[in-house]
């Protein structure tokens, strides 16, 4: 964590910034590996250029903070104090900073005030760019955890496929797949787990329910689990039953945008190229209207985080990104193909850190 810790106060001098508030359960995790989820309570992080360094929990917090590996100041608060007057007063003895960096992304407008209050004389100032690009390139522990991760999820997928068959349910699917990902350890999935059958399957981001699987349905599953901290993102598709004509020419396509897009990724390419490489081939077989959204987004301690591949985006493709590519064909009435993969961009290429099958399966 120190060298963490020490790139972000680089960065906090790089950017003319005295000091910074982090209170999003992920930042916090990244700098001070304390991964614990605050509900209504205050959980942050204070860093400044000078080295001070403080974390605020509540008193309940306490072993977890230890146990974490945080040997710098603590405070903590029971649930009759007010964490902002002891944040502040810490914030006081040490000397006011004229800037304060904040996360606009987690902290809500109430906080805000709060902060702005008993900072006043303190510029408090946008500090989400800085903590992302921090955050973007991944190390060689990260990128071990991450593949771990994807292997849950290829296992997530290989379990489904177990289960489907003419009558079960989406939901039915959904429990056995989250069933035997908590006896294999997994506590959380980065996500509500989706499955979608027939025509539902056209809608991208569909309610599972319990409506039951038919022969020449499509069944789309997307799913991933939170492993050491870091998240998986995986889709597949199949056929329950004998794929029609128009099924296939549809996988086929996703298919290939989605191969063609992997194969493309190269160091210093545009983000954005990545989208219209793949919308380009689902264009050109006719089916342009039916992908509605980006191809991927960054993957990491958040299963959705900085940076989004769509088209407009203008950045460069960097060692060390992971990401995901998942193109899809959405047809109302018929149903919906998406594959996704989770990406870790090297030197010389891109890895795909899950690996479960990608031609066309039909049960």
């Amino acid at each position: 964590m120190d060298s963490r810790l020490n790139y972000l106060i680089q960065a906090l001098k790089e950017n003319d910034m005295d000091s910074v508030f982090i209170t999003s359960k992920e930042n916090v995790f990244y700098f001070t590996n304390l991964y614990a989820e605050a509900h209504e309570r205050l959980i942050g992080a204070y860093i400044d250029q000078k080295g001070n360094q403080a974390l605020i929990v509540p008193a309940l917090e306490k072993e977890d903070v230890k146990n974490a590996g945080w040997e710098a100041h603590t405070i903590t608060y029971f649930d009759h104090e007010n964490p902002w007057e002891k944040l502040s007063s810490y914030i006081q003895d040490i000397g006011q900073p004229h800037s304060l960096a904040i996360e606009k992304e987690d902290l809500n407008v109430l906080r805000f005030e709060t902060l702005n209050h008993y900072l006043s004389n303190t510029e408090l100032v946008d500090g989400q760019c800085m903590l992302n690009e921090l955050r973007l390139i991944k190390d060689d522990n990260e990128m071990k955890i991450l593949k771990e991760a994807a292997q849950y999820a290829d296992f997530g997928i290989e379990t489904a496929l177990k289960h489907i068959k003419e009558g079960q349910t989406e939901l039915g699917i959904i429990a056995e797949i989250e069933y035997a990902m908590k006896k294999e350890g997994i506590r959380n999935m980065s996500f509500d787990t989706t499955v979608l059958s027939g025509a539902k399957s056209a809608a991208p981001h569909g309610t599972p329910d319990l409506t039951t699987l038919k022969q020449g349905d499509f069944v789309l599953m997307d799913m991933g689990v939170v492993h050491k901290g870091y998240c998986s993102d995986i889709t597949r598709t199949v056929v329950l039953g004998n794929a029609t004509k128009e099924q296939r020419d549809i996988y086929e396509t996703v298919l290939q945008a989605e191969n063609k897009a992997i194969n493309s990724c190269h160091v210093g390419m545009r983000l954005g190229d990545l989208d219209k490489i793949a919308r380009q081939v689902i264009k050109d077989a006719g089916y342009g209207e039916y992908f509605p959204h980006r191809i991927g987004h960054g993957l990491g301690i958040n299963v959705h985080e900085f940076p989004s591949l769509a088209s407009n985006n203008n950045d460069h493709l960097k060692e060390g990104m992971c990401f995901t590519i998942e193109p899809g064909i959405y047809v109302p009435d018929i149903g919906g193909v998406r594959i996704e993969d989770d990406v870790f961009m090297n030197r010389d290429g891109a890895t795909t850190l899950t690996e479960f099958m990608k031609e066309l399966i039909e049960l």
